[in-house]
């Protein structure tokens, strides 16, 4: 198949969590199932996420899909394009432009991984598109009561072929790679007062001092009115009382954390940690006020595909469908509580055969299932489009 590609790429970078590894990702996961990617040259699709302002939201979309419509206008006419997949927000999406490149006989397929922390429902700028990639197994009843067309697939991780092993040495302990949340400071700080030593490498772990204008920043009274009102229309009036309950919440002190906290790593060693730890720790809760702070939602994160298929030795939070990408306890150990992962660290620790059994077995699950080449091939079969 040869296939537009719209998966963030940016010409410069963006105040955005990450999203460059997107790219590396589709178009190698593209190249190994044996189809041809193509993309509009200077096109800025992360732009689209930056801009609050309606006005610059608006000459964004027009300004790129004008030229992605152009683009593949040209190119449908030299070579035909089977389809045009993407990963978009939906305020990145312009539906009328979506339905100009599904006249040229394209279908449009939207890969999208946010479902669960940012939807209550499905936007309806997403509703012109053919088909949902979905990766989440708690999203996917939002597209069935939108009546939408969906497949449920992994996220799209590609390792390349040399990083494919699992006979590691082990150079690390326990080990955790996330930034620092409300909810990851409450479930780690449980394990570390218990007496067990976890590596914690990422943003935010190391406290830096505030500055002295945030600390008198401050809002009017009809801004910060407005806002509120803003947010109860948004989200209701539940999630609203939780927000303002929790600013009288105390964080955890960083003092639990210090000695635990190691330097963030750079591309080639955060590839190394995955491997080389005995464990390598995956936490799927999230912090959200739609839900009560002491019963958080989780989902499965793309860390869940990408740990095993490097060959970690893998301990992540149950999540709901986690157990149709893996066999637990084989593949991969999973926990519900800062109780049960303790009990789950120190049973692997004891146990370096049982350790080395999932690295293989979570391995091969992942590599034989989970690639984007099967997903490709969902897709490819889910559309009926011909070889």
């Amino acid at each position: 198949m040869r296939i537009f590609l719209s998966c963030q790429q940016a010409l410069q970078k963006h105040n955005v969590p990450a999203y460059s590894f997107w790219e590396t990702y589709f178009k190698k996961g593209i190249e190994e199932a044996g189809h041809e990617w193509i993309e509009a040259d200077g096109m800025d699709w992360a732009e689209g996420l930056v801009h609050s302002n309606v006005n610059d939201l608006h000459q964004w979309r027009d300004r790129t899909w004008n030229r992605t419509i152009d683009f593949i206008k040209e190119q449908h006419q030299k070579q035909p394009i089977d389809l045009f997949l993407s990963y978009l927000f939906p305020k990145q999406v312009e539906p009328s432009a979506v339905r100009e490149i599904q006249a040229l006989g394209i279908p449009c397929v939207n890969f999208f991984c946010d479902n669960v922390r940012e939807l209550t429902q499905i936007p309806k700028s997403f509703f012109c598109f053919d088909l949902h990639w979905v990766p989440e197994f708690k999203a996917l009843k939002l597209y069935e009561q939108a009546n939408l067309n969906y497949i449920y697939a992994p996220m799209p991780v590609w390792i390349p072929p040399e990083q494919r092993t699992c006979e590691h040495s082990e150079k690390y302990c326990v080990s955790f790679i996330g930034s620092r949340d409300s909810q990851r400071e409450v479930l780690l700080s449980q394990v570390l007062e218990a007496g067990v030593s976890v590596e914690i490498r990422g943003a935010g772990w190391i406290p830096r001092a505030k500055s002295l204008s945030s600390e008198l920043h401050h809002q009017n009274i009809w801004q910060t009115s407005f806002n509120q009102w803003d947010f109860i229309t948004t989200h209701g009036i539940v999630p609203w009382t939780r927000k303002i309950l929790a600013k009288s919440q105390p964080r955890i002190p960083d003092l639990i954390f210090t000695k635990f906290v190691q330097p963030q790593p750079d591309a080639a060693t955060y590839i190394e940690i995955l491997q080389q730890s005995q464990i390598t720790l995956g936490i799927n809760r999230y912090p959200s006020f739609h839900y009560p702070f002491l019963q958080p939602n989780t989902y499965s994160r793309m860390r869940d595909i990408e740990a095993p298929m490097m060959g970690a030795c893998y301990l992540t939070e149950w999540s709901e469908g986690i157990d149709s990408l893996y066999e637990l306890g084989e593949e991969i150990e999973t926990y519900h509580s800062a109780e049960e992962m303790i009990e789950k660290i120190r049973i692997l620790e004891a146990d370096p055969g049982k350790r080395n059994r999932m690295r293989y077995q979570g391995q091969r699950r992942a590599l034989a299932d989970h690639t984007v080449t099967k997903s490709i091939a969902k897709i490819h079969l889910t559309l009926g489009l011909n070889p």
